[in-house]
Formats: C-alpha cells, structure tokens, sequence
C-alpha cells in the first residue's frame, strides 16, 4: 500500500511570510494554435513538501543536487510527537526510538490547512536533533513547515542537523498516516543552484507495526 504524505501545490496556498508565493499559467493550450497544453509555474523551493539542502542554512553548503539520495530513500518510522509545547523536547519521543530505523517522521501537529498559515507550530528543540543524531538518524522530517520556530532567526535545530549531516523533510502530510515503521520514497530535484527542492513523498507500509506509544492503541 502506497501512502501519499505530500502537500499538494495550489494557488492560494500558505507560505511562509515574505516568501514567494505559488503561481501557475499556461504557455499554451489546446485549440486552433496548438496540439498541446503546456503549463509554466513559478513558486519558492519551500513551498509545500520539499528537502531542504544545506545551503539553505550554511553559505558555504550544498545545493539540491549534491544531495545524496540514500537518506530519501528507505526504512522510516513515523511517531506521534503532538504536545501543548512550542518545542518537541528529547523526552515525547525518547521511547519510541527504540529499534527505530534511520529516518524519522515526526507529526507535530493536528491536520493542517494548506491554505492557512500556522501560526506558531510546532518545531523541533535542538536537544531533539541531537537524540536523534545519537540514534543514528539520517533524516528528519516534520508535518510543519519548518524545524525551527518561525520567528527564529539563529535557526538551532537546521544547524544541529548540519552538525549532524541530517537531511530534513518539512511540510510533510501526516494526520491521515498511523504511527509505525514504513518505507520513505521522497526525492529531491537535482536543482543545480538552489537551497532546497519539492518532493513527492509517499510511504509504503509492508509488515509495518503499530507502535506501542501510539495514542489511539486500545481503542
């Protein structure tokens, strides 16, 4: 079973303040002129889901397309890290590390609506990152859009997982997905230039479990 955790890309969806917003149009369309329709987009990287690259964060780091593939790609777990906190501190997600695989998809928050900015959602303690660098993660990924609070401007969870050669996910969709251990396809454009990337990111749950955490076990 394939389960599609993407945000779709529309007009009139939410980004984050000041940034660019999301566009479409046609170049061409079927008619008397043409055989075709050709559309034309025009948005930020951070729109919807998408990876984030090192040089979004780090001057000198890699852009989109000097990403390996490997973290994108493979045996992931999803955990249901919701709290009244601003910030996913070590302990709401301590125990169902255990045995967890490499990559970790950690949802924040309630179902969003992707035409509504969330005002302050719920991000990532940099003391968070560093437990997951400790498991042995090589990849986050959270159902907001970012790791970091959105007034923050030192950004201490990105630079704990570039500390740690953490890849990111943000703005995954994760309300309708039940805590456990999937399979994680999610990659990036090879964007030559560029701080970040869309994904299309989908599960695929063969032989997963429930995790014993999971809120709505027993019920």
């Amino acid at each position: 079973m394939i389960i599609d955790i993407t945000q779709p890309l529309a007009p009139g969806m939410a980004v984050f303040p000041g940034d660019a917003p999301y566009a479409e149009d046609w170049t061409c369309r079927i008619g008397a002129t043409s055989p075709v329709n050709v559309a034309r987009v025009a948005f930020s990287v951070h729109c919807g889901t998408h990876a984030d690259a090192p040089l979004h964060y780090d001057a000198q780091g890699i852009a989109a397309a000097g990403l390996d593939l490997a973290p994108f790609i493979g045996p992931c777990r999803v955990i249901d890290a919701r709290g009244p906190g601003p910030l996913c501190e070590p302990g709401a997600i301590a125990a169902a590390l255990e045995g967890a695989p490499s990559r970790i998809l950690l949802r924040l928050m309630d179902r969003l609506d992707p035409l509504v900015w969330p005002n302050g959602f719920r991000a990532l303690a940099p003391e968070t990152v560093a437990l997951l660098a400790s498991c042995g993660v090589v990849l986050v990924g959270v159902d907001t859009p970012s790791v970091d609070p959105e007034t923050s401007k030192s950004l201490p969870a990105h630079h704990a997982c570039r500390r740690a050669e953490m890849r990111i996910l943000e703005n995954l969709v994760l309300a309708h997905v039940e805590p456990g251990d999937y399979e994680l396809v999610a990659l990036p454009l090879k964007f030559t230039n560029l701080d970040a990337s869309p994904v299309r990111a989908v599960l695929r749950r063969e032989g997963s479990r429930r995790l014993p955490h999971d809120p709505s076990a027993g019920r």
